[in-house]
Formats: C-alpha cells, structure tokens, sequence
C-alpha cells in the first residue's frame, strides 16, 4: 500500500499567509465601518469569491479568444477592495473614526459584488461559426442520380426530326471609326512601351498601356496600332 507524503509547499503556505491577512483586514474594515458579527466576517468571503470568479471567467474569455473586457472590469473592482481594505488598516486610517464615504462604499458592496457575480456567471458565450456546407461526394452524387432517373418500360419512338433552321450569316464586326490620337499622347505611349520592355523583355499588351496611360479601350487599341 502506496504512503502519501505530505511536503510543504512554499508557494501555498504563502498564499495561505496572504489569504489569511486580507480576510482580516477586510473583516476589521467591515467591522469599523458598522457591519458588526456574522456581516462583518461575509464581507471577505464576498469580495474573494467575486476576485476568483472573476479571474476564472478571465481566462475561459482568453483561452476562448473572446473579449474579456467585462472580466477584467470587475476583477480590478474586486482587487480595489481588497487592495483597499489592507492599506486602510495599515495605519493610515483610523478605524475608530470611519469616514461616511467609506461606511457607504462597505454597504453598497454586497449589491454591486451581487451585480458582478451575476453577470460573470450568466452572460452567454458566443458560439464560433461553424460551416454546416459539405460538398457532395461522388458517390452522393451517383445515388441522387440512379434514383432520380427512371427509365420508361414501354417501347420508345424515335422523335420526328426537326425543321433545319436556314442558315444564318455572321454579321460582319462593325467597322471601328478612326480615333484621333495627339501626337504628344503617341510620344507617351512609346516611351510607356520601352521602359516596359527594357523591364520586363517583352512588348506591352494593350491591356497594360491602357491602364498605364489611364484612356478608355479604344484609344488604347489605336495607340497600340501606331506603335506596332
């Protein structure tokens, strides 16, 4: 039969320590700030819980890839709390003597830790898109076919051929008029022409000195007949 032992990990006696530090610090706090017996001793539960639930719906956020702003919203108002609770006790508050802001910020907490801690737990998750298209295989294919086809039984008679149609002469492609193209416009187009073939060792198409030249397709085609 296997022994477990028991080593003492530092980390945890440490987390122990601090755990153990804050909850009394929020608990004087509480206490001070007139939330006396069983109040007193749930206030740091409440603001504890609310920094582990929110941390917990921070990284499933995360790990999600969706936006965790609202999650890291009320884990800083949770660790604001805390945070607060351990400087306010360290002296520089006189616990004797609590401010009225204070006493109303350590009433209110238990409806706004409510708040956060129903919206951290309920808020729905948006599924990621799925494509539910599956392309047919060949052998859907075939099936779709074969059950949609269904030949006749009864003797077929060959169909009376039809009437040959009297044929139809292409019309002739219409006579393209002569575009005046200005010389200095021609000059450019050469130019345009030998640096592309100085880059590229080929001459230019006339799709490329149309678009070069930035002019409507048929001047491009009469610019390109003069510097053939």
């Amino acid at each position: 039969m296997n022994r477990t032992t028991l080593r003492p990990d530092a980390v945890l006696v440490q987390a122990v320590i601090a755990g153990a530090l804050s909850f009394a610090h929020l608990h004087d706090l509480a206490e001070a700030a007139g939330q006396s017996g069983w109040k007193a001793w749930a206030y740091p539960v409440s603001v504890d819980l609310l920094l582990v639930a929110a941390w917990r719906r921070l990284r499933a956020l995360r790990a999600a890839g969706e936006s965790a702003r609202s999650a890291w919203t009320w884990f800083a108002v949770s660790l604001a709390a805390s945070l607060g609770a351990n400087i306010a006790t360290a002296g520089l508050l006189d616990l004797t003597d609590v401010p009225d802001w204070l006493r109303i910020l350590v009433a209110g907490w238990p409806a706004l830790a409510f708040l956060g801690g129903t919206l951290l737990v309920h808020t729905p998750a948006v599924p990621a898109p799925t494509d539910h298209f599956t392309e047919p295989t060949a052998t859907d294919a075939v099936i779709e076919r074969s059950d949609s086809y269904e030949p006749d039984a009864s003797p077929a008679t060959a169909p009376a051929p039809a009437p040959a149609l009297p044929a139809i002469d292409p019309e002739p492609e219409p006579v393209r008029a002569a575009i005046a193209v200005p010389p200095a416009l021609v000059a450019h187009a050469r130019k345009v022409a030998d640096d592309h073939r100085a880059r590229t060792g080929h001459p230019i198409d006339t799709d490329t000195l149309r678009a070069r030249l930035g002019v409507p397709p048929p001047m491009a085609d009469a610019i390109a007949a003069q510097l053939a």
